[in-house]
């Protein structure tokens, strides 16, 4: 790390004048420390996110391990914040990053709002920060509300440190000091389209900045290294000498116990940004926060009431408001229906951030169903139709498209896109694999919304001709293998009985005839392609995860990570979507058969199906799932190594739930354990931990993946519902009554 005077010395900057008490902000000049170090994002796990309810606001909010985590704005995928906390110091004996130095306590003020408080409290006793989260609805602007107390009477000094990554990157960034009193900071990046986006921040505080710098990361001009070296900020530089990673910070006077607010404003110029913190600022945070928790109140206010599997407990109710709010809180302002997977990179703490890295913020088809049918569940059909109405007008596939590393054929879908859809994207940025599971799902959700005008229908029409041509092998929905899957072949069937109905409302039998027969034929031969009848588990006698021959009584192998194994070995529980989309009855007896052996299959680690201490169940996806971390170290999955297992997935509870809903039995269990899994925001994750605690999880509790899962949280909705109603809501009716079931 290069020191503070070697950079005043090739610097040529402005000097501390000698007698100039600490923090007060005489220095000037330019850090010249170009160019910092790498960045990377924060954990998946968010424990609190936001959005206002209006379009004139697209910024979105995170909060990962007690501080702030990624911002996004103008678009649900481009995130311009690694994070945002603040720095304590007594000025003479430590200095406090907040983010490791407190304990961190998660509340909502209102449960049918995402504004949530996050309580920061020393480990050492000395102070506690208390900070409100909103965004402001008429501006693009995050607002934060913070209480600073001293608890044992110390003096300290207080200091906003952020870190941006514009523009969806940290390396390519600039910052200045603007003379109204604002950090500035701005990007410029190749994004979508191949089109440069610049996006600019102003960071402004209702106290005004005492002392102010802007550094590059890691450097000696980074504020955080420089009072980390003598507990005083030595260093105020008004702007950086070229663009890099940089990092900003801002002294705010404190006493005993000070409230101060915080605006960090947003815009594609500086004037913007500036005028869009300083507009929320003027408001003032009262006003600023009861119209975002008004519009929240007003949206939940027009949903289905919490329906009585959940509205007497308050861990399940909060879990489900949060659940409608999250998939609300999804969709891009820009592009109506795009909703992204999550707002999270998973493990992004082991992912680089000095380019824009998709993480979950893409549009994934199959999740956009997911999201869809807990939306009509808990009766939000207008988002569910713009939904599906983005599929077939932005994500569709009208010619031979370039993938990565493939080429995506008319009437397909990408394996993902970004929030505008395919037109403009990179090859890189729609994937490889198109997975077949994901263009029935588009049909299905089109039929479900009645998008079945003659336009969508043209659509339509290729799609399922192309699903006849092209199935029902397929890449199948966790997007590893490549064969017949059960839940992979039950969509595509769905999928082409949904088609058939479109084309009868169309008047086009002749098509409805010939896709139905296909389904038909599918469903007939799918357990003699995909049932065992010489497995290792149980009776012997099950659905398996995946065939790639279409024998599976033969010694085929499928591989992972750590190694090679029969197909006949290898299990999952997608054959239950064989019941939820209609195509079995919920009494099938090679269904019920494979329950058990499915459950106790193993890789030597642990069993497919656990249930824990306190009842909950959860489940693995399959035996030797490697997308998780490592057992070792806790570090994520994009680091590597050889100890990484997938943990246990909460929607999976949520799917066993549907399926003994199905039965006439009771799904109270599976809807506890998705709740139950929820963080501290009411988040349910993509996965949580599966063994006993270690340092950096507890058993049951999230992992550093995504958190909220989009799909879960429309599961959650569905379960929940479906429970009052008796039956899953999400079966379609079109199926039921084809196949009697």
């Amino acid at each position: 790390m290069i020191r503070w005077k070697a950079v005043l010395a090739c610097a040529g900057a402005g000097v501390l004048l000698a007698g100039a008490l600490p923090g007060t902000a005489l220095a000037s000049g330019t850090a010249t420390d170009c160019c910092g170090g790498g960045a990377s994002w924060a954990t998946g796990n968010k424990s609190a996110l936001g959005t206002s309810t209006t379009t004139a606001s697209p910024v979105w909010f995170t909060v990962a391990n007690g501080v702030t985590s990624e911002v996004f704005y103008p678009r649900a995928d481009v995130p311009d914040m690694q994070d945002m906390q603040y720095v304590v110091t007594d000025g003479s004996s430590f200095v406090d990053l907040e983010r490791d130095a407190t304990n961190h306590v998660v509340t909502m003020p209102d449960e049918k709002a995402l504004q949530y408080t996050v309580t920061n409290t020393a480990k050492s006793g000395k102070y506690r920060i208390t900070t409100d989260y909103v965004t402001d609805p008429a501006r693009s602007t995050l607002v934060t509300n913070t209480r600073f107390q001293s608890l044992d009477g110390g003096s300290y000094r207080l200091y906003l440190l952020a870190n941006p990554s514009m523009a969806g990157g940290g390396s390519n960034d600039n910052a200045w000091w603007d003379s109204s009193g604002a950090l500035m900071a701005s990007g410029t990046e190749t994004l979508f389209g191949g089109a440069a986006t610049t996006v600019v921040s102003a960071l402004r505080v209702s106290t005004g900045f005492a002392a102010h710098d802007n550094g590059y990361s890691g450097a000696a001009s980074d504020c955080l290294a420089d009072l980390r070296a003598d507990q005083t900020l030595n260093n105020q530089f008004d702007a950086v000498s070229g663009t890099g990673n940089v990092v900003q910070c801002g002294q705010i006077p404190v006493g005993t116990d000070t409230t101060f607010t915080v605006a960090l404003g947003y815009g594609g110029t500086a004037a913007a940004a500036s005028s869009a913190a300083s507009g929320s600022l003027g408001s003032g945070f009262s006003a600023v926060a009861t119209s975002y928790r008004s519009g929240w109140n007003s949206y939940v206010g027009g949903l289905k009431p919490a329906p009585a599997s959940v509205s007497g407990d308050t861990q399940r109710r909060r879990a489900y408001y949060v659940a409608a709010m999250a998939l609300k809180t999804a969709e891009d302002k820009q592009h109506p229906g795009a909703s992204v997977a999550g707002l999270a990179t998973p493990w992004g703490d082991y992912t680089s951030g000095d380019q824009l890295n998709d993480g979950y913020h893409r549009v994934w088809g199959r999740d956009l169903y997911q999201q869809a049918t807990g939306l009509l569940a808990d009766g939000d059909s207008a988002q569910a139709k713009r939904m599906a109405q983005f599929l077939w007008t932005s994500q569709w596939i009208g010619s031979p498209t370039a993938g990565d590393g493939t080429t995506y054929p008319a009437g397909s879908f990408p394996r993902y896109s970004p929030v505008s859809g395919v037109t403009g994207a990179s090859a890189q940025q729609l994937g490889c694999c198109e997975q077949l599971d994901q263009d029935a799902d588009a049909i299905l959700l089109a039929w479900l919304t009645g998008l079945t005008d003659a336009s969508t229908y043209a659509k339509v029409k290729t799609t399922a001709g192309h699903l006849v041509a092209t199935g029902p092998d397929t890449t199948e929905r966790w997007e590893e293998q490549y064969g017949k899957s059960p839940s992979s072949v039950a969509a595509e069937i769905a999928g082409l009985i949904a088609a058939g109905a479109i084309a009868r409302a169309n008047g086009d039998t002749a098509s409805a005839t010939s896709w139905e027969s296909t389904a038909d034929s599918w469903r007939t031969s799918l357990a003699g392609w995909t049932v065992t009848t010489s497995g290792y588990w149980g009776g012997h006698t099950y659905y398996e995860r995946l065939d790639r021959g279409g024998n599976p009584n033969d010694t085929a192998t499928i591989c992972f990570d750590e190694g090679c194994f029969y197909e006949h070995d290898v299990t999952d529980f997608g054959f239950l979507d064989l019941v939820r989309l209609g195509i079995r009855p919920a009494g099938d007896t090679t269904i019920a058969n494979s329950v058990a052996p499915t459950a106790a299959a193993s890789d030597g680690n642990s069993p497919v199906q656990v249930t824990l201490p306190n009842g909950d169940v959860y489940f693995h996806r399959y035996p030797h799932d490697n997308y998780g971390e490592s057992t070792t170290s806790c570090t994520g999955w994009p680091a590597g190594g050889s100890r990484r297992f997938g943990r246990l997935w909460p929607v999976l509870s949520g799917e066993r739930g549907e399926y003994e809903l199905a039965n006439g039995r009771s799904a109270a269990v599976y809807l506890k354990s998705m709740a139950d899994s929820a963080n501290d925001g009411y988040f349910v994750p993509e996965q949580v931990w599966d063994r006993a605690d270690v340092g950096c999880f507890g058993l049951g509790r999230p992992t550093g993946s995504a958190g909220p899962l989009m799909w879960a949280e429309g599961q959650y909705l569905r379960l929940a519902q479906s429970m009052d109603a008796g039956h899953d809501l999400d079966t379609p009716s079109i199926v039921k009554a084809r196949y009697g079931t």
